[in-house]
């Protein structure tokens, strides 16, 4: 499999699978969105420079909120954290899921027995009592402590299927003769493994995005996380305990909810569209 053909599969999945196209051109305008944050006239982290409780208008699109912010600009700020945030713990938690699969699935043996009791150690752990302990040792948990702790709890599920594959490959007739051509391991990983477990590595990502990103939004609205850091989550959290629907600022609450709904539909869409290309039952080929 060389790494050209990586590309093919996206273009058939944008021409004939729909759920695809449609999570591709909404997360292109989303992460656009966001990129509006550094043409932002206002701090991320100022308020009262707007009036308050302001409902939409043209100065502001999305009105204002009981802190005298307005929401356009400030949910501009809250998406790309919150987008740079679940990246973070997507790509960390891959490095440890890539590192641990191929070691256990190319190893065999003794390790593999080892990190396969350490995957399932970890799955079973619960993660949210966890984050509660370590919020209350701490005191302070910002979003950088938070990414390493996902990052860490991220990764067990997507290293037991790389592992998976990685057991297949290993028994494949180009691996034998590598091995005995002595070709370097890291080249073999790299030129031969990684282009097969890419595909379900993309899928597994997307989850990750999913999962991260749910709890960064749960351990906000909680008031677990930094809140004067702008993020999906935390827009909400300040929504609720300042009673925005109670009080009428029913936009305070709809923007934010409407765009995570676009954020999670969309994430899904291509997790679920990738996944059914790499089952051979389901794969789409071109008409």
């Amino acid at each position: 499999m060389s790494w050209q053909s990586i590309f093919l599969p996206i273009r058939r999945l944008f021409k004939y699978d729909v759920r695809f196209r449609f999570a591709i051109i909404v997360l292109i305008g989303l992460v656009g969105f966001s990129l509006l944050s550094f043409l932002s006239p206002y701090d991320a982290r100022s308020s009262y420079y707007a009036p308050i409780n302001h409902p939409p208008s043209w100065k502001h699109p999305f009105g204002t909120n009981g802190r005298g912010q307005d929401l356009f600009w400030l949910l501009t700020f809250a998406m790309k954290n919150s987008l740079v945030f679940s990246l973070e713990v997507a790509l960390l938690s891959r490095l440890i899921a890539i590192f641990v699969g191929i070691t256990a699935g190319y190893k065999r043996g003794i390790l593999d027995q080892i990190l396969v009791l350490l995957c399932d150690s970890f799955i079973v752990l619960p993660l949210l009592p966890i984050l509660i302990f370590l919020k209350l040792i701490m005191r302070e948990m910002n979003f950088t402590i938070l990414a390493l702790v996902l990052s860490l709890f991220g990764w067990p599920w997507d290293a037991r299927f790389i592992r998976s594959q990685i057991l297949s490959l290993r028994e494949r007739n180009f691996t034998y003769s590598a091995i005995f051509s002595g070709r370097n391991l890291l080249t073999m990983i790299f030129s031969d493994y990684l282009p097969h477990i890419l595909p379900i590595t993309l899928a597994t990502t997307v989850n990750n995005m999913l999962w991260s990103l749910g709890f960064e939004i749960t351990l906000s609205i909680l008031g677990l996380t930094s809140l004067d850091v702008p993020t999906m989550g935390t827009v909400t959290y300040w929504a609720i305990q300042q009673q925005a629907m109670v009080m009428g600022i029913w936009w305070w609450l709809a923007f934010p909810i409407g765009l995570l709904v676009l954020l999670f539909i969309s994430l899904y869409f291509l997790f679920v569209s990738i996944t059914d290309y790499i089952n051979p039952k389901a794969r789409i080929v071109a008409r």
